[in-house]
């Protein structure tokens, strides 16, 4: 099927299915440009609390599903590919939690919205990269424990001057750990005018050379300050930056900052998706019920 008959059909079967397309800011251009409401994790799990829909297509990773059908448990949440998930949210689990509890006792466990339902589930409260150092910084205790991202954890640590003790010890994003100085001292001089915007699941070291470090809702409420940016993250955000802004210039710190998760879905498995309403998110009502309760609590503090 060519991509302006699979876009005809999908656009047909989600009138038939009174479906909604959620999208990631990291997803290939056609299903940015075909989707009812784009966004970052945090706009996305406030998107999914009021869905005037039946149906929620999520073109994003696992774990934005879930966060989707944990709020909305009576709508059917559909994610396009089963193969789409998160390296980083896989590499928390419950015991790394219950380990570190035992460790710091009433530390407060805030995670990532990028995990598991099943670890959400013993979450205090979740964060998002927009959000993290806000509500960190509003919490009464010194001392949280911050999962999984390692990165992300030593930027709020730096910016609230709280202990934050990582679980996993290194947890990371694959695709935000690829950045470099290197790539840095390459930005300088193949764009010399431009400035750097990069997300906080950078290294340390890549942070402190960036002008701006924000999540990439950030990254689009910052670009019109300056006329050229090298965007320090996954590199279809640039596709939605420069089609926001047409008359600013973006570029790529990396062409291969790429997520294989994101890049699971395509036309095709949308289109798939909502024909056989498949693939299902399901959670658990016990965890859903105690994951709810973090996600809820952040949604309220941001």
């Amino acid at each position: 099927m060519e991509m302006e008959q699979l876009v005809e059909e999908i656009l047909r079967l989600k009138e038939e299915r009174n479906a909604i397309i959620m999208a990631h800011n990291y997803q290939l251009p056609e299903v940015q440009d075909i989707a009812d409401f784009l966004g970052d994790s945090l706009e996305l799990a406030r998107k999914a609390v009021n869905v005037d829909a039946d149906v929620i297509v999520f073109a994003g990773v696992d774990f934005m599903a879930e966060t989707a059908k944990i709020l909305n448990p009576e709508k059917t949440v559909l994610l396009p590919a089963g193969r789409a998930t998160c390296a980083m949210a896989n590499m928390l689990r419950v015991e790394h939690i219950l380990r570190a509890k035992e460790r710091y006792p009433g530390a407060p466990v805030v995670l990532y919205v990028n995990t598991t339902a099943e670890t959400k589930a013993y979450a205090d409260i979740t964060v998002t990269s927009a959000n993290a150092v806000r509500i960190v910084s509003k919490l009464d205790s010194d001392t949280v424990i911050f999962g999984p991202d390692k990165n992300l954890a030593s930027y709020v640590a730096r910016e609230t001057g709280k202990k934050v003790i990582p679980v996993p010890e290194h947890g990371h994003c694959y695709v935000h750990r690829k950045f470099t100085l290197e790539d840095v001292e390459r930005a300088g001089k193949l764009y010399p005018n431009a400035k750097l915007m990069v997300h906080p699941e950078c290294t340390p070291e890549v942070q402190e050379r960036a002008d701006i470090i924000v999540s990439t809702g950030g990254m689009i409420r910052h670009a019109p300050e300056w006329n050229e940016w090298v965007v320090f993250t996954e590199r279809e955000m640039v596709y939605r930056l420069s089609k926001l802004y047409p008359s600013i210039k973006f570029h790529p710190a990396r062409e291969d900052a790429t997520c294989i998760g994101m890049k699971a879905i395509t036309l095709k498995h949308l289109y798939e998706s909502l024909r056989d309403m498949k693939y299902r998110v399901e959670v658990p009502g016990e965890i859903a019920s105690k994951a709810r309760k973090a996600i809820e609590r952040m949604l309220e503090l941001s």
